[in-house]
């Protein structure tokens, strides 16, 4: 087969669920059913469309109780260092909200944007200015769709980048070589080819520092300032010509002086990086591994990467991103069975996805900032706990198991799968309230009311079975179908403990029907189907998604 061909086969529930589980934090039902019966170019398309939904959302805002600035936006007011800390927290929620909410627009948004921002890390703890933070976080929003070039050259002249990277510091008469490095090491051509030979030499590293000299941020922390960016000053910066290896084909670029010599060599340089044979192979192959499957064989490269590298660059599509990612989730390989159920979830996926499936609503964060916070706080807080910790990488690689061997295993030890557990428990056993009458959790009753035809009429309409139930909970859960084997066994030794055979339940069922405010039947059943959903969520949890 042609592996970047376009899957022509209408979505299943199946197959829409994948492409909403990679291209998103994860579907919800009416996700999946809106989806299924369109082409994969229909629905890929749809992703894409729906980006203008919320491309401008609401601000960040206080969301302290109790302040007079409560529910107001903060990035417009002077900058605020004692609330440094706070503020940058309340950023985390407001992109992690965007991710978690259900708008009825599922897009490729927030989804690529993570892609990127663990692609061009910076981290706040280094920063430590919110507003940095949040400029580069919107950049990358801004730009996730648009042309690679422009995230390159606008994320090398980003003041958090400047800050974390130490370009802040890289002058003429003291070149700083941290970022010099890592655009070409993790950014740009990559460490090394596919074969493992070097992409670049340390005199790269050094020439490229010369190249980035004179770039400087104002007002980095500065209590009261009111506006903060990115300069260039041409007295820091060395005006000598940069000759580079044979890596890039002895390429030099030559020096210059004035206001526009920032601009004009770091443009020589971009371009001499993407025109760097690895560089479209660097990106696609991390595409790849984000959206596909982190397994990257010889077959593979040959047959997705090197053809999709070649489309990214060619002059006709000149390092878009939108046209390549689009390829890449409408193609047969993605749609390839080896690659459903391929990849162990991210402590986003797991704890964004189960939120965005059992349709947890998010509150509005203009109107109830506080709900908005207690709901966002509880998911932060669990997925740093799990190594994820947006806007704040431990690494300049990144989240960890991004790019440690085995990649996304290594979201799995021995304490992740226990704050797993701890984190799907709060939704069958809910105890955290997020406002007066809204507890987090599963709404088990209702949910097995709405499949159970004529609730009220016990003797005329007959109970749901056990089967049903397991049916209900069970609907686009899992990656891969459940065997009957294990269907039994969550029925048979979960749900009825190898107690009871499977008629008890339709008498107990009956007995709730018949009595539903009675605390001692509605505790039995809540008790099997609260016994039945922990195990099954311990499985999906252990899963490939």
């Amino acid at each position: 087969m042609a592996y970047l061909d376009p899957y022509t086969v209408p979505l299943t529930a199946s197959t829409a669920a994948h492409l909403l589980r990679r291209a998103t934090f994860g579907p919800t039902q009416q996700e999946i059913t809106d989806f299924t019966g369109k082409t994969a170019t229909q629905a890929v398309d749809t992703l894409f469309a729906n980006v203008a939904y919320r491309a401008s959302p609401p601000p960040p805002v206080e969301m302290e109780e109790l302040r007079t600035d409560s529910g107001e936006p903060f990035l417009d007011k002077p900058f605020n260092d004692i609330r440094t800390f706070i503020y940058f927290g309340y950023i985390q929620y407001w992109w992690i909200g965007l991710m978690t909410e259900q708008n009825g627009h599922p897009s490729v948004l927030e989804k690529l944007t993570a892609f990127w921002q663990n692609h061009f890390v910076t981290a706040n703890r280094e920063v430590n200015d919110y507003r940095f933070t949040d400029r580069y976080l919107r950049f990358l929003r801004t730009n996730a769709l648009g042309n690679f070039r422009d995230l390159v050259i606008g994320i090398t002249k980003d003041p958090s980048m400047l800050i974390f990277q130490n370009g802040n510091e890289n002058t003429k008469q003291s070149p700083n070589e941290n970022y010099g490095r890592e655009l070409q090491e993790l950014f740009t051509v990559g460490q090394k080819d596919f074969a493992g030979n070097h992409n670049y030499t340390e005199q790269d590293v050094k020439e490229a520092a010369q190249v980035l000299t004179g770039w400087q941020v104002t007002n980095h922390m500065v209590p009261g300032s009111t506006s903060f960016g990115t300069v260039f000053n041409p007295d820091r910066h060395d005006t000598l010509n940069k000759v580079f290896s044979a890596k890039y084909n002895n390429t030099t670029i030559v020096g210059r002086s004035g206001e526009s010599a920032g601009d004009a060599e770091l443009g020589d340089l971009v371009t001499m990086l993407l025109s760097h044979p690895e560089t479209p192979k660097f990106i696609c192959r991390k595409l790849y591994r984000w959206y596909v499957n982190p397994n990257v064989t010889q077959e593979i490269e040959n047959q997705v990467i090197i053809p999709l590298a070649a489309f990214f660059a060619s002059p006709g599509n000149n390092y878009a991103i939108t046209p390549v990612l689009k390829k890449l989730l409408t193609s047969t390989i993605f749609f390839d069975n080896r690659n459903i159920g391929a990849i162990v979830k991210s402590p986003a996926e797991f704890a964004i996805g189960m939120f965005r499936f059992f349709n947890q609503s998010v509150p509005d964060i203009t109107t109830e900032y506080g709900p908005f916070r207690t709901m966002m706080n509880f998911l932060n807080l669990t997925m740093t706990a799990m190594q994820i910790n947006f806007l704040n990488q431990p690494t300049v690689f990144g989240s960890l198991p991004y790019y440690q061997t085995g990649y996304s295993k290594n979201w799995i030890n021995g304490t992740t799968l226990g704050l797993r557990a701890g984190t799907s428990d709060a939704l069958v056993y809910p105890y955290l309230e997020i406002k007066p009458g809204y507890k987090l959790g599963i709404e088990i009753l209702n949910r097995l009311t709405s499949i159970q035809p004529n609730f009220s009429d016990v003797t005329g309409t007959p109970a749901i079975t056990s089967e049903q139930v397991l049916a209900e909970f069970s609907k686009n859960l899992f990656a891969t179908e459940l065997s009957q084997t294990q269907k039994n066994f969550l029925i048979d030794a979960i749900m009825m403990m190898n107690s009871s055979p499977r008629t008890t339940w339709i008498r107990e069922w009956d007995a709730y029907r018949a009595a539903p405010t009675d605390p001692a039947k509605q505790n039995m059943i809540l008790w099997r189907c609260q016994t039945l959903l922990k195990y099954m969520l311990r499985m999906a949890e252990y899963q490939l998604f």
